[in-house]
Protein backbone atom coordinates (compact mmCIF):
# COMPACT_ATOMS: atom_id res chain seq x y z
CA UNK A 1 0.00 0.00 0.00
CA UNK A 2 3.14 2.35 1.05
CA UNK A 3 5.53 1.78 -1.63
CA UNK A 4 8.37 3.10 -0.50
CA UNK A 5 10.67 2.20 2.58
CA UNK A 6 13.22 3.20 4.84
CA UNK A 7 15.58 2.01 8.02
CA UNK A 8 15.79 5.56 10.72
CA UNK A 9 19.14 5.32 12.39
CA UNK A 10 19.52 8.61 14.46
CA UNK A 11 23.24 8.52 14.14
CA UNK A 12 22.04 8.91 10.03
CA UNK A 13 19.61 11.49 10.31
CA UNK A 14 21.19 13.64 7.68
CA UNK A 15 21.55 11.08 5.08
CA UNK A 16 17.97 10.06 5.97
CA UNK A 17 16.05 13.08 5.32
CA UNK A 18 18.14 14.28 2.44
CA UNK A 19 16.57 10.78 0.82
CA UNK A 20 12.93 11.93 1.22
CA UNK A 21 11.40 14.15 -1.18
CA UNK A 22 10.05 17.59 0.01
CA UNK A 23 6.97 16.97 -1.12
CA UNK A 24 3.51 15.78 -0.54
CA UNK A 25 3.32 12.08 0.95
CA UNK A 26 1.51 9.57 3.21
CA UNK A 27 3.71 8.32 5.64
CA UNK A 28 4.13 5.29 8.59
CA UNK A 29 6.67 5.64 11.36
CA UNK A 30 7.05 2.11 13.01
CA UNK A 31 9.07 0.71 15.79
CA UNK A 32 11.00 -3.01 16.54
CA UNK A 33 7.86 -3.84 18.96
CA UNK A 34 5.44 -5.28 16.90
CA UNK A 35 2.89 -4.39 19.28
CA UNK A 36 3.75 -0.87 19.79
CA UNK A 37 1.01 1.47 17.64
CA UNK A 38 2.40 2.90 14.27
CA UNK A 39 2.34 6.53 13.70
CA UNK A 40 0.03 7.15 10.53
CA UNK A 41 0.00 10.73 8.77
CA UNK A 42 -0.31 12.84 5.48
CA UNK A 43 1.65 15.87 4.99
CA UNK A 44 2.54 18.42 2.61
CA UNK A 45 6.05 18.05 2.80
CA UNK A 46 7.80 14.67 4.29
CA UNK A 47 10.85 16.06 4.47
CA UNK A 48 10.18 18.75 6.87
CA UNK A 49 7.66 16.90 8.78
CA UNK A 50 10.14 13.77 9.68
CA UNK A 51 12.50 16.52 10.67
CA UNK A 52 10.13 17.93 12.92
CA UNK A 53 9.44 14.21 14.30
CA UNK A 54 13.07 12.69 14.35
CA UNK A 55 15.53 15.46 14.63
CA UNK A 56 17.42 16.03 17.57
CA UNK A 57 15.13 16.71 20.78
CA UNK A 58 15.36 20.38 22.07
CA UNK A 59 14.67 19.89 25.51
CA UNK A 60 12.46 22.89 26.00
CA UNK A 61 10.03 22.08 23.54
CA UNK A 62 7.27 20.02 23.88
CA UNK A 63 6.44 19.20 20.40
CA UNK A 64 6.23 14.92 19.65
CA UNK A 65 9.42 13.85 19.20
CA UNK A 66 9.63 9.66 17.63
CA UNK A 67 13.34 9.62 17.39
CA UNK A 68 14.07 6.97 19.94
CA UNK A 69 11.31 5.03 19.39
CA UNK A 70 11.03 4.73 15.00
CA UNK A 71 12.93 1.86 13.23
CA UNK A 72 11.47 2.17 9.63
CA UNK A 73 9.63 4.89 7.62
CA UNK A 74 7.22 3.67 5.58
CA UNK A 75 5.86 6.92 2.73
CA UNK A 76 4.45 6.83 -0.77
CA UNK A 77 4.38 10.18 -2.39
CA UNK A 78 1.23 11.73 -3.64
CA UNK A 79 0.46 14.63 -6.05
CA UNK A 80 -3.06 15.70 -4.37
CA UNK A 81 -5.20 16.20 -1.27
CA UNK A 82 -7.88 13.91 -2.68
CA UNK A 83 -5.15 11.46 -3.29
CA UNK A 84 -3.67 12.18 0.02
CA UNK A 85 -6.40 11.93 1.58
CA UNK A 86 -7.74 8.47 0.51
CA UNK A 87 -4.51 6.83 0.57
CA UNK A 88 -4.37 7.49 4.41
CA UNK A 89 -7.85 5.86 4.49
CA UNK A 90 -6.55 3.18 3.02
CA UNK A 91 -3.52 2.73 5.30
CA UNK A 92 -5.80 3.89 8.43
CA UNK A 93 -7.96 0.85 7.64
CA UNK A 94 -5.39 -1.47 7.54
CA UNK A 95 -3.69 -0.48 10.10
CA UNK A 96 -6.37 0.45 12.71
CA UNK A 97 -9.26 -1.36 11.55
CA UNK A 98 -11.71 -0.74 14.83
CA UNK A 99 -10.27 2.60 15.32
CA UNK A 100 -9.79 4.31 11.78
CA UNK A 101 -13.78 5.98 11.70
CA UNK A 102 -12.95 7.98 14.83
CA UNK A 103 -9.43 9.42 13.27
CA UNK A 104 -11.17 10.13 10.30
CA UNK A 105 -14.00 11.98 11.46
CA UNK A 106 -16.60 10.61 8.60
CA UNK A 107 -19.67 12.53 7.87
CA UNK A 108 -21.15 10.31 5.87
CA UNK A 109 -22.90 11.87 2.75
CA UNK A 110 -26.77 12.28 2.48
CA UNK A 111 -28.40 10.40 -0.15
CA UNK A 112 -32.17 10.43 -1.13
CA UNK A 113 -33.46 6.60 -0.48
CA UNK A 114 -36.48 5.42 -2.12
CA UNK A 115 -38.11 2.40 0.01
CA UNK A 116 -38.53 0.00 -2.73
CA UNK A 117 -38.72 -2.77 -0.66
CA UNK A 118 -41.46 -1.45 1.40
CA UNK A 119 -45.32 -2.54 0.04
CA UNK A 120 -46.28 1.02 0.02
CA UNK A 121 -42.80 2.77 -1.29
CA UNK A 122 -41.84 6.05 -0.13
CA UNK A 123 -38.52 8.54 0.04
CA UNK A 124 -36.55 9.46 2.29
CA UNK A 125 -33.16 11.37 3.25
CA UNK A 126 -30.88 8.73 4.75
CA UNK A 127 -26.73 8.90 5.30
CA UNK A 128 -27.05 4.74 5.94
CA UNK A 129 -27.07 2.38 2.88
CA UNK A 130 -28.92 -1.11 3.68
CA UNK A 131 -27.68 -4.37 2.02
CA UNK A 132 -26.14 -3.56 -1.60
CA UNK A 133 -27.87 -6.04 -2.92
CA UNK A 134 -31.35 -4.86 -1.78
CA UNK A 135 -34.28 -2.93 -3.82
CA UNK A 136 -34.43 0.02 -2.20
CA UNK A 137 -32.59 2.67 -4.30
CA UNK A 138 -30.42 5.53 -3.05
CA UNK A 139 -29.29 8.74 -4.69
CA UNK A 140 -26.41 10.96 -4.47
CA UNK A 141 -24.01 12.40 -2.86
CA UNK A 142 -25.61 15.65 -1.68
CA UNK A 143 -23.51 18.10 -0.24
CA UNK A 144 -25.94 18.25 3.20
CA UNK A 145 -29.31 17.10 4.45
CA UNK A 146 -30.74 20.33 4.23
CA UNK A 147 -30.38 20.40 0.03
CA UNK A 148 -31.52 17.09 -0.40
CA UNK A 149 -34.37 17.31 1.91
CA UNK A 150 -35.64 20.60 -0.25
CA UNK A 151 -34.53 18.44 -3.66
CA UNK A 152 -36.87 15.51 -2.47
CA UNK A 153 -39.29 17.53 -0.99
CA UNK A 154 -39.40 20.40 -4.74
CA UNK A 155 -39.39 17.11 -6.76
CA UNK A 156 -42.19 15.22 -4.74
CA UNK A 157 -44.37 17.84 -5.50
CA UNK A 158 -45.28 16.97 -8.72
CA UNK A 159 -46.20 13.66 -7.79
CA UNK A 160 -48.98 11.96 -5.81
CA UNK A 161 -46.40 9.32 -3.77
CA UNK A 162 -46.95 9.33 -0.19
CA UNK A 163 -44.95 11.27 2.29
CA UNK A 164 -45.87 9.63 5.25
CA UNK A 165 -43.12 7.09 6.96
CA UNK A 166 -45.57 4.70 8.50
CA UNK A 167 -45.88 1.10 7.39
CA UNK A 168 -49.65 0.97 5.71
CA UNK A 169 -52.49 -1.07 6.97
CA UNK A 170 -54.73 0.09 4.44
CA UNK A 171 -58.42 0.62 6.02
CA UNK A 172 -61.33 2.35 4.41
CA UNK A 173 -62.12 3.74 7.63
CA UNK A 174 -58.72 5.94 8.00
CA UNK A 175 -59.23 9.74 7.30
CA UNK A 176 -56.29 9.98 5.77
CA UNK A 177 -53.84 13.26 5.94
CA UNK A 178 -53.19 16.67 4.73
CA UNK A 179 -52.11 15.76 1.41
CA UNK A 180 -54.76 12.94 0.73
CA UNK A 181 -56.66 16.47 1.34
CA UNK A 182 -55.25 18.61 -1.18
CA UNK A 183 -55.16 15.67 -3.93
CA UNK A 184 -51.10 15.55 -3.25
CA UNK A 185 -51.27 11.74 -2.09
CA UNK A 186 -52.97 9.23 -3.88
CA UNK A 187 -54.00 7.93 -0.39
CA UNK A 188 -53.04 4.19 -0.04
CA UNK A 189 -54.10 4.49 3.25
CA UNK A 190 -57.71 4.37 3.21
CA UNK A 191 -57.64 2.40 -0.13
CA UNK A 192 -57.51 5.52 -2.48
CA UNK A 193 -56.61 3.73 -5.25
CA UNK A 194 -55.67 0.54 -6.10
CA UNK A 195 -52.28 -1.04 -5.76
CA UNK A 196 -51.63 -1.01 -9.30
CA UNK A 197 -52.27 2.74 -9.64
CA UNK A 198 -49.75 3.06 -6.58
CA UNK A 199 -46.91 1.10 -8.26
CA UNK A 200 -47.41 3.23 -11.57
CA UNK A 201 -47.18 6.11 -9.61
CA UNK A 202 -43.94 4.95 -7.55
CA UNK A 203 -42.55 3.95 -10.81
CA UNK A 204 -42.96 7.70 -12.54
CA UNK A 205 -40.94 8.61 -9.31
CA UNK A 206 -38.21 6.18 -9.61
CA UNK A 207 -38.10 7.03 -13.95
CA UNK A 208 -37.95 10.84 -12.14
CA UNK A 209 -34.74 10.19 -10.18
CA UNK A 210 -33.00 8.00 -12.77
CA UNK A 211 -33.26 10.25 -15.15
CA UNK A 212 -32.54 13.92 -12.85
CA UNK A 213 -35.77 15.02 -13.78
CA UNK A 214 -35.70 14.46 -17.82
CA UNK A 215 -38.75 11.87 -17.56
CA UNK A 216 -41.23 14.00 -16.76
CA UNK A 217 -39.59 16.95 -18.72
CA UNK A 218 -40.56 15.07 -21.42
CA UNK A 219 -43.83 13.71 -20.47
CA UNK A 220 -44.85 17.71 -19.62
CA UNK A 221 -43.33 18.28 -23.12
CA UNK A 222 -45.61 15.62 -24.75
CA UNK A 223 -48.80 16.31 -22.55
CA UNK A 224 -48.40 20.34 -23.68
CA UNK A 225 -47.58 19.22 -27.68
CA UNK A 226 -50.82 17.09 -27.69
CA UNK A 227 -53.07 20.00 -25.99
CA UNK A 228 -51.45 22.33 -28.43
CA UNK A 229 -52.48 19.98 -31.07
CA UNK A 230 -56.23 19.62 -29.72
CA UNK A 231 -56.24 23.25 -29.67
CA UNK A 232 -56.78 23.35 -25.59
CA UNK A 233 -54.44 26.12 -25.41
CA UNK A 234 -55.72 27.10 -21.82
CA UNK A 235 -54.79 23.46 -20.68
CA UNK A 236 -51.38 23.40 -22.73
CA UNK A 237 -50.55 26.73 -20.75
CA UNK A 238 -51.09 25.38 -17.50
CA UNK A 239 -48.88 22.27 -18.65
CA UNK A 240 -45.99 24.76 -19.59
CA UNK A 241 -46.10 26.43 -16.22
CA UNK A 242 -45.54 23.00 -14.65
CA UNK A 243 -42.50 22.66 -16.98
CA UNK A 244 -40.92 25.97 -15.90
CA UNK A 245 -41.56 25.08 -11.79
CA UNK A 246 -39.89 21.96 -12.64
CA UNK A 247 -36.77 23.52 -13.76
CA UNK A 248 -35.81 25.22 -10.76
CA UNK A 249 -36.30 21.58 -8.64
CA UNK A 250 -34.57 19.99 -11.14
CA UNK A 251 -31.41 22.55 -11.40
CA UNK A 252 -30.50 22.24 -7.82
CA UNK A 253 -28.90 18.75 -8.73
CA UNK A 254 -25.30 18.78 -8.90
CA UNK A 255 -23.54 16.80 -11.76
CA UNK A 256 -22.46 13.72 -9.56
CA UNK A 257 -25.74 12.97 -8.09
CA UNK A 258 -26.50 9.71 -9.63
CA UNK A 259 -28.27 6.92 -8.97
CA UNK A 260 -25.05 5.36 -6.85
CA UNK A 261 -25.45 1.83 -8.30
CA UNK A 262 -25.02 4.10 -11.81
CA UNK A 263 -22.34 6.28 -10.33
CA UNK A 264 -19.51 5.53 -12.75
CA UNK A 265 -16.36 8.15 -12.90
CA UNK A 266 -13.04 8.91 -13.85
CA UNK A 267 -11.03 11.04 -10.76
CA UNK A 268 -8.23 12.91 -12.66
CA UNK A 269 -5.70 14.19 -10.29
CA UNK A 270 -2.24 16.09 -10.44
CA UNK A 271 0.66 13.57 -9.88
CA UNK A 272 3.76 13.70 -7.94
CA UNK A 273 6.05 12.74 -11.01
CA UNK A 274 6.87 15.08 -14.01
CA UNK A 275 4.71 15.29 -17.18
CA UNK A 276 1.75 12.99 -15.43
CA UNK A 277 -1.39 12.88 -13.99
CA UNK A 278 -3.15 10.36 -11.45
CA UNK A 279 -6.42 8.29 -12.24
CA UNK A 280 -8.62 7.16 -9.72
CA UNK A 281 -11.57 5.10 -10.36
CA UNK A 282 -15.45 5.30 -9.27
CA UNK A 283 -17.86 2.34 -10.00
CA UNK A 284 -21.06 2.24 -8.16
CA UNK A 285 -19.98 4.97 -5.53
CA UNK A 286 -16.02 3.56 -4.84
CA UNK A 287 -13.08 4.48 -5.48
CA UNK A 288 -10.10 2.49 -6.77
CA UNK A 289 -7.06 3.42 -7.66
CA UNK A 290 -4.20 5.77 -7.86
CA UNK A 291 -3.08 4.98 -11.41
CA UNK A 292 -0.08 7.12 -12.59
CA UNK A 293 -1.14 8.38 -16.35
CA UNK A 294 2.56 9.28 -18.17
CA UNK A 295 1.79 11.86 -20.93
CA UNK A 296 4.46 10.07 -22.96
CA UNK A 297 5.93 12.09 -26.10
CA UNK A 298 8.23 9.38 -27.50
CA UNK A 299 8.57 8.14 -30.72
CA UNK A 300 6.55 4.98 -30.15
CA UNK A 301 3.40 6.40 -28.95
CA UNK A 302 2.71 8.10 -32.78
CA UNK A 303 1.22 5.19 -33.85
CA UNK A 304 -1.12 5.14 -30.31
CA UNK A 305 -4.19 7.65 -29.73
CA UNK A 306 -4.57 9.07 -26.53
CA UNK A 307 -7.54 7.95 -26.36
CA UNK A 308 -6.53 4.46 -26.42
CA UNK A 309 -3.48 4.87 -24.06
CA UNK A 310 -6.22 6.05 -21.47
CA UNK A 311 -8.27 3.53 -21.85
CA UNK A 312 -4.94 0.86 -21.33
CA UNK A 313 -4.43 2.45 -17.98
CA UNK A 314 -8.49 1.94 -16.96
CA UNK A 315 -8.42 -1.29 -18.01
CA UNK A 316 -5.25 -2.26 -15.76
CA UNK A 317 -6.98 -0.25 -12.87
CA UNK A 318 -9.58 -3.41 -12.15
CA UNK A 319 -13.56 -1.60 -11.30
CA UNK A 320 -13.24 -0.75 -7.35
CA UNK A 321 -15.33 -2.99 -5.29
CA UNK A 322 -16.67 -2.16 -1.65
CA UNK A 323 -16.81 -5.21 1.08
CA UNK A 324 -19.62 -3.75 2.78
CA UNK A 325 -22.59 -0.85 2.28
CA UNK A 326 -19.97 0.49 5.10
CA UNK A 327 -17.09 0.60 3.24
CA UNK A 328 -19.19 2.52 0.54
CA UNK A 329 -20.51 5.05 2.84
CA UNK A 330 -16.86 5.93 3.60
CA UNK A 331 -16.01 6.11 0.14
CA UNK A 332 -18.84 8.78 -0.61
CA UNK A 333 -17.51 10.32 2.25
CA UNK A 334 -14.35 11.01 0.83
CA UNK A 335 -15.76 12.03 -2.53
CA UNK A 336 -18.00 14.45 -1.05
CA UNK A 337 -15.74 16.47 0.66
CA UNK A 338 -13.46 16.44 -2.24
CA UNK A 339 -16.34 17.37 -4.91
CA UNK A 340 -18.24 20.22 -2.53
CA UNK A 341 -15.35 21.93 -1.46
CA UNK A 342 -15.14 25.47 -2.67
CA UNK A 343 -11.58 25.14 -4.68
CA UNK A 344 -11.74 21.35 -6.19
CA UNK A 345 -8.01 20.70 -7.43
CA UNK A 346 -8.64 18.22 -10.46
CA UNK A 347 -11.58 16.68 -12.30
CA UNK A 348 -14.13 14.04 -12.40
CA UNK A 349 -15.53 12.75 -15.29
CA UNK A 350 -19.18 11.01 -15.09
CA UNK A 351 -20.15 8.11 -17.11
CA UNK A 352 -23.14 7.87 -19.00
CA UNK A 353 -26.30 5.76 -18.81
CA UNK A 354 -24.30 2.83 -20.07
CA UNK A 355 -21.72 3.22 -18.57
CA UNK A 356 -19.38 4.91 -21.11
CA UNK A 357 -17.21 7.53 -19.95
CA UNK A 358 -16.58 10.81 -22.31
CA UNK A 359 -12.79 9.74 -23.89
CA UNK A 360 -12.87 13.35 -25.75
CA UNK A 361 -13.67 15.64 -23.00
CA UNK A 362 -11.21 13.11 -20.78
CA UNK A 363 -7.99 13.88 -23.01
CA UNK A 364 -9.11 17.84 -22.82
CA UNK A 365 -9.48 17.23 -19.11
CA UNK A 366 -6.00 15.52 -18.27
CA UNK A 367 -4.47 18.85 -19.93
CA UNK A 368 -6.03 21.07 -17.91
CA UNK A 369 -5.12 19.16 -15.04
CA UNK A 370 -1.51 18.99 -16.17
CA UNK A 371 -1.32 22.50 -16.77
CA UNK A 372 -2.92 23.37 -13.41
CA UNK A 373 -6.11 25.13 -14.77
CA UNK A 374 -9.65 25.19 -13.23
CA UNK A 375 -11.82 22.45 -14.24
CA UNK A 376 -14.27 23.01 -17.77
CA UNK A 377 -17.71 24.49 -16.41
CA UNK A 378 -20.33 21.72 -14.73
CA UNK A 379 -22.60 19.70 -17.49
CA UNK A 380 -25.79 20.58 -17.51
CA UNK A 381 -27.60 18.00 -15.12
CA UNK A 382 -30.58 17.85 -17.50
CA UNK A 383 -30.19 18.59 -21.06
CA UNK A 384 -33.70 17.68 -21.73
CA UNK A 385 -35.77 20.21 -20.03
CA UNK A 386 -33.17 22.73 -20.88
CA UNK A 387 -34.14 21.76 -24.69
CA UNK A 388 -37.80 21.29 -23.59
CA UNK A 389 -37.82 24.62 -22.27
CA UNK A 390 -36.26 26.42 -24.82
Amino acid sequence: MLTERLEFAPERDAEIFSAVPAAPAVFLLRGDDAQAEPYVSKTANLRRRLQRLLGPVDERTKKLNLRERVRWIEYTPTGSDFESGFILYKVLRSTFPKTYSHRLRFRFAPLVKLHLENQYPRASITTRLGRLNGRNLYYGPFPSRTAAEKFMNDSLDFFKMRRCVDDLHPDPKFPGCIYSEMKMCLAPCFKGCTDQEYSAEVNRVQAYFDSGGDSLAREFSAQRDAASANLAFEDAAAIHVRLEKLKPAVSQLSEIVRRLDRLSALIIQPCQLTESVTFLRVDQGAVSGPAVFCIQTGEHTKSQSMESRVQQVLDSLPPAKSGSALETMEHLALLKRWYYRGRRIGEIFLADDRGVLPMRRIVRGIGRVLRGEGPEPAAQTSIGITELLS
